[in-house]
């Protein structure tokens, strides 16, 4: 499984890291995307991924901003997000996914972790 941690009350302008753990499974076999739904909204938006196909890459909302990266001796991907706006205010989830050669396409998603931007 995938757990989500780093969330919390943040003002603006402040940086925090969020942290998308391995636990059984090994995250350098995976691309890995992180997601945000903000209240309100049924829709989650990708904001940044590191894939095997694409490479590393952000939404244009966050490009500048928010930095992917990963630690394979931690087993964790993290985002780094900097100069928050109220805007960034959302849930973050992690999502994995790899090609299995024995068990097909294997898909994760982390349980999420609550990012609240206040002035």
């Amino acid at each position: 499984r995938l757990v989500d941690s780093g969330g919390g009350l943040v003002h603006p302008g402040e940086s925090l890291t969020l942290s998308c753990s391995g636990e059984g499974v090994e995250l350098s076999w995976y691309d890995v995307t992180w997601y945000r739904k903000t209240p309100g909204s049924t829709d989650e938006e990708a904001v940044a991924w590191e894939t095997t196909f694409s490479g590393t890459g952000y939404a244009d909302s966050v490009k500048g901003r928010f930095t992917i990266s990963r630690d394979d001796a931690e087993n964790t991907v993290y985002l780094h997000i900097t100069r928050v706006v109220l805007e960034d205010s959302a849930e973050y989830s992690c999502y994995a996914t790899t090609l299995n050669p024995l068990a097909g396409r294997v898909s994760l998603w982390g349980q999420g972790t609550h990012v609240h931007v206040s002035a």
